[in-house]
């Protein structure tokens, strides 16, 4: 998706207190970011904010990350958190934005920097087979995730494609698949806040896929290294001929 420029955001995000500028120089030390240590979550793909606005005001005993690559987006959710934290007169505490391409996370995350629950909501399916690997949910990025995961991932989509073959990448990537739905809304005790996408495809009658996956300790140490290796020389050698930009 196409995003118009902004040349706002950018300053607007560096004037903001909850905004990490240099989320690399936070590797193994993303708990000392926050006022008070709790454990911590990730929503990879934040863009306007719909969903991490709610998560985390009706959470305050976690911290939250909320990524994005475009400060055009980022900025939209910065203003959103705003709002829904002021309405509630609660102080804005227990979140970081940051501004990232996810394909390079492991550069912004160690292992000491451990994460209760990833949130992977309506990310971009790639559909195209050579763009495949760019997907959030492709087993080489799952494997990064592997790495710094205690809990589990949580990820909704209303692409059929992509949800197929998910449920094929978890597996690969060393996990196992606790929580299935194909029709997310049929099944009221397991909806959880909803994005601005996730009302307008249910509103198109599209229904929206879910799944929760959580590391298989069956899966040896040995064959998740192979994969992680795998994954960084695939990112360095597309980053090197300058691919991986979001479109």
């Amino acid at each position: 998706m196409r995003i118009r420029c902004k040349p706002w955001a950018k300053p607007e995000l560096e004037a903001c207190p909850f905004y990490i500028s240099d989320p690399k120089a936070c590797k193994g030390m993303w708990q000392a970011q926050f006022p008070k240590q709790q454990p911590l979550r990730l929503e990879l793909g934040c863009g306007k904010g719909g969903f991490i606005s709610q998560e985390a005001l009706a959470n305050p005993d976690y911290n939250y990350i909320a990524v994005d690559i475009k400060n055009e987006m980022l900025v939209l959710a910065k203003r959103k958190l705003e709002a829904a934290y002021a309405a509630q007169q609660m102080p804005l505490d227990n979140v970081r934005v940051m501004i990232d391409n996810i394909m390079y996370l492991r550069e912004c995350f160690a292992k000491e920097d451990r994460i209760d629950r990833i949130y992977i909501n309506f990310c971009n399916p790639w559909p195209r087979g050579k763009h495949k690997k760019r997907r959030l949910t492709h087993p080489r990025q799952l494997v990064q995730y592997r790495m710094l995961l205690d809990g589990d991932i949580w990820f909704k989509t209303d692409d059929d494609e992509l949800f197929e073959e998910s449920l094929e990448y978890f597996p690969e990537a060393g996990f196992r698949i606790t929580t299935m739905t194909r029709d997310l809304h049929s099944e009221p005790e397991l909806r959880y806040f909803e994005t601005e996408h996730e009302q307008m495809f249910d509103e198109m009658g599209k229904k929206i896929k879910f799944l929760i996956a959580e590391p298989d300790p069956a899966v040896s140490e040995e064959s998740l290294q192979e994969l992680l290796q795998y994954s960084e020389k695939y990112s360095e050698r597309k980053r090197d001929n300058g691919l991986f930009h979001e479109e």
